[in-house]
């Protein structure tokens, strides 16, 4: 089992920069796949990015090239340094972490893209 919390949301003109953090309540090991989602209103929750227990990485085709995710073990902790945002980023974003088959998600944290 884990606690995550997500931060770094905000308000953000477009072009602008973000880093979101998700600390958990625990070590990574025995993690698989951590990702990072987002509910846009009125949308289902979309993938955005998922790194594995190997280091390997997935975007989805919207954030490629502008959004990166990364890990720091020693700290609990899941990043999404988000680069040139747009308007179409605006959502809740969801911290999502997976323990063989069972799937623990963070409160979320809500990003603002202003045109």
């Amino acid at each position: 089992q884990v606690q995550l919390v997500e931060s770094g949301g905000g308000l953000v003109q477009a072009g602008g920069s973000l880093r979101l953090s998700c600390a958990a309540s625990r070590s990574f090991v025995g993690i698989n796949i951590m990702s990072w989602y987002r509910q846009a209103p009125g949308k289902q929750r979309e993938l955005v990015a998922a790194i594995t227990r190997g280091g390997m990485t997935n975007y989805a085709d919207s954030v490629k090239g502008r959004f990166t995710i990364s890990r720091d073990n020693a700290k609990n902790t899941l990043y999404l340094q988000m680069n040139d945002l747009k308007p179409d980023d605006t959502a809740v974003y969801y911290c999502k972490a997976a323990i063989t088959v069972t799937f623990y998600w963070g409160q979320g944290t809500q990003v603002t893209v202003s045109s």
